[in-house]
């Protein structure tokens, strides 16, 4: 670290030898907001410069001279103006919105922006095209304050997870265009199968807290807001290709016709990424497309969107024992063996999105979709009984005279899925001081769950692939919101949504009126009905031009998941959840700095965490536990410290407590439930302290070194702050390297270099564990997902 230091210090006094600087910002011309990830350049010396969050932009070193500047953004008229620069100067520009209408108002109603009280950072696609080589995308987001990624494989790309203020992406909601992509039933998101979706994002909004969710399940942590690709006027094709560590490839090929007669587009993208992983045998093989058609007029469009994602990873779900990871040759061992144990699904989305200006004050626009989901993960059982599968006609056979009652097999467990549904809204804007959006969803999900022995060494009378269990599902949800934003005086606006959403969720055989058989071969039979309405509400004051601070206040509702309905213990039905969030916080956007300070008070009535307890079955249950909050405090900030040398850090302080927790633990030996109580404990994966910062240099033009730094607290695995059950702070860094240059044959050239863990940490983001006594002795199992050492992946990108 102290020769890295020691580098820049060197570096430095180079960067600061400029001769003229021009700054300035980008304004849209309708509503005055900054933009971001527009085109600034100065045609005679091929310079460019994207603008930051706040429309800003910084060129330096500039010999004195006449010069053309170029702005550009899609969707905005260009705009060419000549600048005789012999002093510092500053350039302010306002783009005038095309009249096209485009994608983009899909999401209008359902992003934040400078005016709203709610807590966001926003992600352009230049900074995703940075950070893209070829890891999920919760690796692209670690910098987003509050936030600690893992990874399965231990290197990004396989099964990957993301925890915003300690909540998972069951608790995340999480949209691409407006369209949920949590799973209906779990509230997961299983980002690996949308493998390379991040060469296809134009931007994401990340809002912590209640945010401005509409569609799909409460947000009880964070909301991702991904919106895919918008209309590409100019033809492109585009090539990249990234190798690195474990044998990890990735190679896309993108391609657009841009605007065709000024009515039509069309844009394609094949990806394939593939990885040994750095944890033993933990492969991946993904497979992805996404293709988008577009027509476009002066006053509506019509555009259809389908992507797909087939994923083939090894399970390495089990983790690492506690006693392996101080030894390097067991660190990253995997306790699968089965050369198949693998989990094997294809994704595949469809999206319909029709906009529609009525006209100048009013819009309109909707969206169909449909997602099919199929797939299963495989496993080998050693020595499992006949009595585990009664439905398949196991029994017991003779062998070299011996009775057997067991059988070696080979068992797939599948889910084969349907969520379909629209959504729409009307957004009606009669003046710049009032805005009204009015809108819903309504959306079913169909899930098909069963089982199948595709081998057995001893069979009987079973068949290959008949299901030893089958079960049904259908979920129906609706929801309908009114959204509105109110510029009460010159410095004070607000804004209220109001949502009332309705859950009606049924399970059992294929009918719905009959049991249907669970994994664990019980009958389950149910269904359940939710209304909840959801209202949030806050003010912003603008202070002055670079500064303002705001106040919310939201309510969330979230249903139980699948296996709190099925798992209950008998005669228990688990409770909704509800959280309330009060968001107050300040901005500032300078030209050479930023800041942001947030205080937040997350109050959670009936939240569900595991406990300890059991079904009669052995399976976890999660239980209600009546008061619970998260309370912190975040600060984000930025400074150019000189024309080639910025740096941006966060920092999230915390705490998140359970008032009163009930750990419940079994001791076998003889038989008894031992019920422990404990007062403001930590809630599990909740750090009280993350901290992140990117130092970034740019020696030459269009390039742009980045050491990106990362530090996670103690997290405790349970409820009950046992340090005896916990994963250690960490410290890691890594270095990025992005150089980009034209040629008389290509648009644009990219290279890339990043290496994860420049300082080759140990450490674990991620982990499980289980207690039980034996008698008088208290047995505890810990089990952590360890990442890789320092590795690395290089990345070439041409685009045409």
């Amino acid at each position: 670290m102290k020769s890295i230091l020691f580098l820049w210090s060197l570096l430095l006094p180079f960067s600061l030898m400029a001769q003229f600087s021009l700054t300035g910002t980008v304004k849209a011309d309708y509503s005055a907001e900054n933009l971001s990830g527009v085109e600034v350049r100065i045609l005679q010396l091929e310079k460019l410069a994207i603008t930051r969050e706040d429309g800003s932009f910084y060129f330096s070193d500039l010999p004195s001279g006449n010069y053309t500047i170029q702005v550009r953004k899609d969707n905005f008229q260009s705009i060419e103006q000549s600048l005789n620069l012999i002093e510092d100067s500053r350039l302010d520009f306002e783009l005038i919105a095309t009249k096209k209408i485009t994608e983009e108002v899909i999401i209008t109603s359902l992003r934040a922006t400078e005016k709203t009280a709610t807590t966001y950072t926003n992600v352009s696609k230049e900074e995703i095209q940075k950070e893209n080589f070829g890891q999920d995308i919760p690796f692209l987001l670690d910098q987003i304050p509050g936030t600690v990624v893992n990874s399965d494989a231990g290197a990004g790309i396989g099964y990957t997870g993301i925890r915003i203020r300690g909540s998972d992406a069951s608790r995340t909601n999480v949209t691409i265009n407006g369209v949920p992509l949590n799973d209906p039933e779990s509230h997961g998101v299983f980002w690996v199968n949308t493998p390379d979706l991040s060469s296809s994002i134009n931007n994401i909004q990340v809002q912590r807290g209640v945010g401005t969710s509409t569609n799909g399940a409460g947000a009880f942590g964070a909301s991702i807001n991904i919106q895919t690709n918008t209309l590409n006027y100019e033809p492109y094709a585009e090539l990249s290709n990234s190798y690195g560590s474990f044998n990890s490839w990735k190679n896309t090929v993108e391609a657009g016709t841009g605007l065709i007669n000024d009515k039509f587009a069309l844009d394609l993208r094949l990806s394939n990424i593939t990885s040994d992983g750095w944890v033993d045998r933990a492969t991946s093989d993904l497979k992805s497309f996404f293709v988008s058609g577009g027509i476009y007029g002066k006053k509506n469009f019509l555009k259809f969107n389908i992507f797909s994602g087939r994923e083939i990873t090894y399970q390495s779900w089990w983790g690492t024992e506690e006693s392996l990871l101080d030894d390097p040759e067991t660190r990253n061992s995997n306790f699968y063996t089965y050369e198949n144990e693998v989990d094997n699904y294809r994704q595949t989305h469809y999206q319909l999105h029709f906009g529609q200006e009525i006209n100048p004050e009013v819009n309109f626009n909707a969206s169909l979709h449909y997602t099919k989901g199929q797939g299963y993960f495989e496993q080998f059982r050693e020595e499992d009984d006949f009595a585990a599968y009664p439905n398949l006609g196991f029994s017991q056979a003779v062998f070299n005279g011996d009775t057997l009652t067991t059988t070696d097999l080979i068992r797939r467990r599948w889910l084969d899925n349907d969520l379909f549904g629209i959504i729409y809204s009307l957004n009606y804007t009669p003046q710049s001081n009032f805005q009204l959006s009015v809108g819903g969803a309504a959306n079913q999900y169909d899930g098909a769950h069963f089982g199948e022995i595709i081998w057995a060494r001893f069979a009987g009378d079973a068949a290959i692939r008949d299901r030893y269990y089958d079960n049904d599902a259908r979920k129906r949800d609706f929801n309908t919101y009114a959204k509105a934003f109110f510029q009460l005086s010159a410095k004070l606006s607000a804004y209220a949504d109001l949502q009332i959403r309705n859950i009606d969720y049924v399970w059992g055989d294929e009918s719905l009126e009959r049991p249907g058989i669970d994994a664990d071969l019980r009958e389950i039979q149910g269904d359940q009905n939710f209304v909840f309405f959801n209202p949030k509400a806050g003010l912003t004051y603008q202070l002055n031009e670079k500064s303002n601070a705001y106040i919310s206040y939201s309510v969330a509702n979230r249903e139980p998941v699948r296996n709190d309905f099925i798992d209950a213990a008998e005669g228990t039905t688990p409770e909704a959840e509800t959280l309330y969030d009060l968001e107050l916080g300040y901005r500032f956007r300078g030209k050479k700095a930023s800041f942001e300070a947030v205080g937040y008070y997350m109050d959670y009535d009936n939240q569900l965490v595991l406990t300890g307890e059991l079904n009669d079955v052995g399976s976890n249950i999660r239980q209600n536990v009546k008061d619970s909050y998260r309370a912190g405090i975040e600060l984000v900030g930025s400074v150019l410290l000189a024309p080639t040398f910025s740096v941006s850090a966060n920092l999230a302080l915390s705490q998140n407590k359970i008032k009163n927790f009930a750990e419940v633990l079994y001791n076998y030996d003889p038989f008894e439930v031992i019920v422990n109580d404990f007062e403001n404990t930590d809630i599990s994966f909740s750090p009280n302290v993350i901290g992140g910062a990117t130092l970034t240099y740019m020696p030459l033009k269009n390039m742009e070194i980045n050491l990106i730094s990362k530090y996670v607290g103690q997290q405790f695995l349970d409820n009950t702050s046992n340090e005896n059950r916990a994963i250690d702070s960490f410290f890691i860094n890594d270095l990025r390297i992005n150089y980009s240059f034209k040629t008389k044959w290509a648009k644009e050239i990219r290279v890339g270099l990043l290496v994860n863990n420049l300082f080759d940490v140990q450490y674990e983001p991620n982990g499980y564990t289980f207690s039980f006594f034996l008698g008088q002795e208290l047995n505890t199992f810990n089990y952590y997902y360890p990442q890789a050492g320092t590795n690395a992946l290089f990345n070439v990108a041409l685009r045409f």
